[in-house]
């Protein structure tokens, strides 16, 4: 079997991640693999906000391009950070197994989400989580942030925010959850699509590479991913909107909730369903269809009229 290339942005976390994928790889396999570091264009942009340069596809475009051009053999992705459309001559694998997918508060002072004193400076640089947040906090000061997770705590540190929001999964995996004041509820801050799930993509015509990489998927996780992502593409959602999901087994059945909100927080739409895992696309647009019947795509229609 030959070695492969796995390919990874070179963030602090996307460097965990990719190892994370080697070392399962080798304790399942027994098969060794490179590292290859790749800069995309959301490393490059680091000082802008997502909302300007767009978020789809940002992040994973140049390992996309490697794959294809065959200078790597697989691409460890964030499953939150890639589009719903796919190109033809790559596919999916293996989808690990899910970390937690709540986001977390990580304060100056230690103060939740309650205790943030009035018209504190929160620093977060999705829609989603600013819109959800604002809906709880409307007098909250909301600012966007960038940069790898050591950037954005240094923020913190340094007084510029009294507050960040930041997916707890990433703080578990890079060992800083001690610095984590509140795990927000979904109740609070529905999660975006697929996040706490790595995914590993490859070239359609490396079967090889597919089946040897194919002992890490885990079914349970695929199929919330593909709920959440079909929820997602029937919304016509991109990174930056306003949307959360979360799709699991929960008592031996397939749940689905999934919310819409206004940038400023004011409006909020949130519906659940229940299926099989095995049609876990069917019960996506399902969702996905109760939500816009609620109104979701008004809401949605506005904040691309905010942002254009």
């Amino acid at each position: 079997m030959r070695a492969l290339r796995i390919g990874t942005r070179g963030s602090l976390l996307a460097k965990w991640q990719a190892e994370s994928v080697r070392k399962q790889l080798f304790a399942l396999t027994g098969m060794d693999a490179d590292i290859v570091i790749i800069k995309t264009e959301g490393d490059r942009l680091q000082q802008s906000p997502l909302t300007q340069i767009g978020g789809k596809g940002i992040f994973i475009k140049e390992l996309e391009e490697a794959l294809l051009e065959e200078t790597v053999d697989l691409a460890v992705h964030s499953v939150k950070d890639i589009p719903t459309d796919t190109p033809t001559r790559l596919c999916f694998p293996a989808v690990c197994k899910r970390a937690d997918v709540r986001d977390c508060l990580i304060s100056a002072n230690g103060a939740t989400l309650a205790n943030l004193r009035q018209g504190a400076r929160v620093g977060t640089g999705s829609l989603r989580r600013q819109a959800q947040l604002q809906h709880v906090r409307l007098d909250l000061d909301f600012r966007d942030l960038r940069g790898n997770v050591d950037t954005r705590l240094r923020k913190v540190d340094s007084g510029e925010y009294e507050a960040i929001i930041l997916a707890k999964a990433g703080l578990d995996r890079l060992g800083l959850s001690q610095r984590i004041a509140e795990t927000l509820s979904s109740d609070v801050c529905m999660p975006a699509v697929g996040q706490g799930a790595i995914a590993v993509e490859a070239r359609l015509k490396d079967v090889e590479a597919q089946e040897t990489v194919a002992a890490l998927d885990d079914q349970e996780t695929r199929s919330a991913i593909i709920a959440e992502r079909a929820l997602l593409g029937a919304m016509q959602g991109g990174c930056q909107v306003p949307l959360g999901a979360w799709a699991r087994m929960e008592r031996n059945e397939f749940v689905m909730e999934a919310c819409v909100c206004s940038i400023d927080g004011l409006r909020y739409i949130k519906e659940r369903a229940t299926g099989s895992s095995e049609e876990a696309a069917q019960l996506g647009e399902k969702l996905a269809q109760q939500l816009l019947n609620a109104g979701a795509m008004e809401i949605l229609e506005a904040v691309g009229r905010q942002r254009a």
